[in-house]
């Protein structure tokens, strides 16, 4: 992706906001937004947005699983899964 291409004055932001909200959904590349020469802010689809945002949880359970690895905070799977049956018969009864 090239962000070199999308990016856009704030004053062009403000003349053409309602075009480039409507483009976002077909282009899914992110406007950079600049002010006095400087990348202030990104304009990004909302559906790109929640995807990004997926994609950052499941990488942080992914960091938090191997620091546990490393840490040696791990159990058999066998263990764990008796344990996770044993949860559940005990809340069913």
């Amino acid at each position: 992706m090239k962000l070199s291409e999308q990016v856009k004055p704030i004053s062009y932001l403000k003349a053409h906001a309602p075009e480039i909200i409507r483009t976002l959904k077909d282009n899914p590349q992110p406007v950079v937004i600049i002010l006095h020469g400087e990348a202030k802010a990104i304009l990004q689809d909302v559906g790109q947005y929640e995807e990004t945002q997926e994609t950052l949880a499941f990488l942080k359970v992914l960091a938090l699983t191997n620091r546990q690895v490393e840490e040696g905070k791990t159990h058999p799977a066998g263990e764990s899964f008796a344990r996770i049956r044993k949860r559940l018969a005990d809340s069913q009864s």
